[in-house]
């Protein structure tokens, strides 16, 4: 191998007029850089790999000269391949806001500041921030629980609980009004006891940072209300007592009356009496008491024994009782017993046929006024009555006579039905004679107050049939007279004949000439005959056509009639063939909807489209739009937004012809877009893949599958291929397997995925990769529903396979034919160097 090496290190010697290229001897982890002198170029290794730059460049471990010095303070360092990237430690955050940074930036990390954040330490609690953590301690009013000062509320059970002091002390001579509370800064308020009185000090108590009350400095006294005081016509009543609840009764002197509220004032608690109610004044009776329907006479003295003698006022007389009222010694008018009723006639005289005006009232001086009723007249005598003084109406003497109206006046060609009777309200009915009818309004008469009959607007008028009825073909017989019972006589014209059973009409007695059922007929020959139709109805000379099953009647008459000349007027009935409006409805692509128009005329239909799609496999799914469409056209189509692997139902209405037609389709699976992947390549036999996926996808993809695929020369790879799971097994056809299968439901919004680590995927062997092979990486995406299964592929990674005993071996040998090789080429540079001088 070394000779043959050397071999190759001769042939590629370069003569004079070659080059080398060394940028094509870099490795994969280096650039070809100019050298500084400009003499060349040189492979130097990238940044996060050290080697010579052309047979090797391994990754640098940045994280070894220690976090601090890489990252700066509070940090880890975290190698990658080819790189690093730093976090923070507990307590701290980087200046950035990111998670992971290279400090290449500026980025550092910076204290959090954990006491922004509001209830850190609980109740009662204060924060105090530190380098990287923070601790807590009590607030005034409150003591640390389970622990002592300071703590941190994560590590340690201590906590703050607020100062509780217990129930308020008792002060002497006080009772304990209200309290807040028995916990720091609540209070107690007292006041003094019932009988006694605050005379200084406070009389709130205060619950302290210590637990205990700041005690009350009130001072309670005895309550001495002194003497009662004085009022003026009035002497007490008292047992020289003056504590607290003492009563003292106030008297009015003799001749004097007490008007105030009240005659008792009690000793306070505020140490005074209160203010007496007594109001002792001189007793006067005042005005004498109203007696009702009385006048009183008196001199105007109240005096205790004053008199007051009452009377009975004019229109009123005395039942009896006292009439006198005396003034008493306790300033009252004794009350008068005298009883005065009014004077009354009662209800006025009734007179024969006569009504009553009055006034309403029936005491003297009251009157009535009489009037005659109707039917009646006043003929003589007085129509008023007085109420007198002595309690009796005055006698009236009018008279009333009953009216009449006498015989009712004739009506000519009339007769009169009346009962003889003609007084107010009597009727006569007018009714007219036998060849004459009425043409007024009314035929009845009423006799009326004012002693006439009410003219009758009967009015009777001879019966006139006036012209005979005209009959078509026909001609009259008639002697020109119209009255009741003129006859005409009908007779048919010539070529024609009556199928009635009379020919002769009479005028009635409602002015009418008689209806007879008189028909001249001609003779038209066979019943016309329309295409596509039937006859219904056939009377006579008419003829009614109707459409037969199947055909619908469009435009023209459906009445054929036989004419004065014996010919057929035949009926323009058309009948077409029914066929529904919407017809050969049919579904293009699985998203256009196409079907004909059947119209019978050029006239705008509109339509309404309303589908509704469900999932077998997705209970909760539904959809259901609406589309509207105006059209002309005999030939229709309409693209519908139908979703995939959705169940539809389709409807069609043809809104002015009331029909509508109903479709079903199943969309089918579509083809799932391609994964979105990084494509890497590697020279490690276990590589971990990336895939990422949007968390708000749509896409129906049901599962991933992985397949290695060896590279041997020209390939071709069948994304539909069904593949194999186990690679031992080798194929004619194929040498690439399934080495993974992973549901949707596993992967989330992002996958790594390491190949060949031994494990099963979906029951799929995840075989390792053998050295020295190189193999293709495929990602296949798979849509599964019912029978229909679609794919997509993408290429996720090629993996150069040679091992690492192959790789030391081969750089051992390629390092020493290199010293040979150099020496070799010195001596060749040594022997040129010397020819040339």
């Amino acid at each position: 191998m070394i000779v043959v090496f050397l071999l190759c290190v001769f042939a590629g010697v370069p003569t004079a007029g070659q080059t080398l290229d060394v940028c094509a001897t870099c490795h994969v982890n280096a650039r070809c850089d100019d050298k500084a002198d400009g003499s060349g170029k040189v492979c130097n290794c990238k940044y996060g790999f050290v080697g010579n730059g052309r047979t090797y460049c391994q990754d640098k471990d940045e994280c070894q000269i220690g976090a601090s010095r890489i990252c700066g303070q509070h940090t880890t360092c975290h190698n990658t391949y080819g790189s690093y990237f730093c976090k923070c430690l507990s307590g701290y955050s980087p200046s950035n806001n990111m998670d992971v940074f290279i400090p290449n930036d500026g980025t550092h990390c910076q204290d959090i500041d954990e006491c922004r954040i509001s209830g850190q330490c609980g109740e009662g609690g204060q924060c105090r921030n530190m380098e990287g953590s923070f601790e807590c301690s009590c607030q005034l009013g409150y003591r640390v629980h389970n622990g002592a000062e300071p703590f941190h509320p994560d590590t340690d059970k201590a906590s703050c609980k607020v100062v509780d002091c217990g129930q308020p002390a008792s002060v002497e001579d006080t009772v304990l009004l209200s309290f807040t509370g028995t916990t720091y800064g609540s209070e107690a308020t007292f006041v003094c006891d019932e009988g006694f009185i605050w005379v200084s000090g406070d009389n709130i108590s205060v619950c302290g940072a210590n637990g205990l009350w700041r005690g009350s400095t009130i001072v309670c006294e005895e309550v001495d209300c002194g003497s009662p005081p004085a009022l003026p016509h009035s002497h007490m009543l008292w047992n020289k007592s003056s504590r607290i609840g003492t009563e003292v009764v106030y008297q009015c002197n003799s001749g004097y009356h007490n008007v105030g509220k009240g005659n008792v004032s009690i000793c306070t608690a505020a140490g005074q009496w209160e203010e007496p109610p007594v109001l002792c004044q001189e007793t006067l009776c005042g005005s004498p008491p109203v007696s009702e329907s009385t006048e009183r006479v008196w001199n105007g003295n109240t005096a205790p024994g004053s008199t007051v003698f009452y009377f009975c006022k004019k229109g009123f007389f005395s039942k009896g009782g006292h009439n006198v009222s005396v003034c008493n010694e306790n300033g009252q008018w004794t009350p008068p017993a005298l009883s005065c009723q009014e004077i009354s006639c009662g209800d006025p005289p009734l007179l024969p046929h006569t009504g009553q005006v009055c006034s309403g009232s029936s005491t003297p001086g009251s009157t009535v006024t009489y009037y005659c009723k109707i039917g009646f007249y006043h003929s003589e005598g007085n129509n008023v009555s007085l109420c007198t003084a002595d309690g009796l109406w005055t006698k009236p003497n009018i008279s009333c006579k009953e009216v009449r109206c006498g015989a009712p006046p004739p009506i000519p060609h009339s007769v009169m039905l009346w009962d003889k009777i003609s007084t107010v309200g009597s009727q006569v009915v007018y009714q007219c004679k036998s060849g004459y009818r009425s043409v007024g309004e009314g035929n009845v008469s009423v006799c009326s107050a004012s002693g006439e009959w009410d003219e009758a607007s009967l009015l009777c008028q001879e019966i006139n049939c006036q012209e005979p009825v005209f009959k078509p073909h026909s001609k009259t017989l008639w002697d020109g007279t119209s009255h009741i019972g003129s006859v005409v006589y009908y007779q048919c014209d010539e070529g024609y004949h009556t199928r009635g059973l009379r020919n002769s009409s009479v005028c009635g007695e409602n002015g009418q000439w008689e209806d007879i059922d008189l028909w001249c007929e001609a003779k038209c020959g066979p019943v016309p005959f329309l295409a596509n139709s039937e006859v219904v109805w056939h009377k006579r000379s008419v003829v009614i056509h109707r459409c037969v099953e199947g055909y619908h009647s469009w435009r023209g008459s459906n009445v054929s009639v036989c004419g004065v000349s014996g010919v057929w007027q035949e009926a323009t009935l058309r009948c077409i063939e029914i066929k529904p409006p919407i017809n050969h409805l049919n579904i293009l692509n699985e998203k256009c909807l196409h079907w004909k128009a059947e119209k019978y005329e050029e006239d705008t239909e509109d339509y309404k489209v309303t589908y509704v799609g469900s999932r077998d496999y997705q209970r909760s799914f539904h959809d259901k739009r609406k589309r509207l469409l105006s059209s002309k056209a005999d030939q229709l189509e309409l693209c519908l937004n139908l979703l995939p692997v959705t169940n539809y139902s389709i409807s069609i209405t043809a809104v002015s012809a009331r029909f509508t037609a109903t479709i079903t389709t199943n969309t089918s699976l579509p083809v799932p877009p391609a994964p979105v992947v990084y494509y890497r390549e590697f020279e490690t036999p276990i590589p971990t893949l990336r895939l990422r996926r949007s968390a708000n996808t749509l896409d129906p993809i049901s599962l991933y599958q992985v397949f290695v695929l060896p590279i041997e020369e020209i390939m071709l790879f069948d994304c539909s291929s069904p593949g194999r799971p186990d690679p031992s097994r080798k194929s004619k056809s194929s040498s690439e397997y399934i080495t993974a299968q992973i549901r949707l439901t596993q992967v989330g919004t992002e996958m790594n995925f390491t190949v060949g680590d031994g494990l099963y995927y979906g029951g799929f062997y995840n075989a390792p990769l053998e050295n020295g092979r190189n193999y293709y990486i495929i990602l296949r995406a798979v849509s599964h529903w019912k029978t229909a299964l679609k794919s997509s592929c993408v290429l996720w990674a090629k993996i150069g396979g040679t091992s690492y005993v192959l790789k030391v071996s081969s750089l051992s040998a390629a390092a020493s034919v290199g010293l040979v090789a150099l020496a070799i080429l010195v001596g060749y540079s040594c022997i040129w160097f010397f020819k040339r001088t």
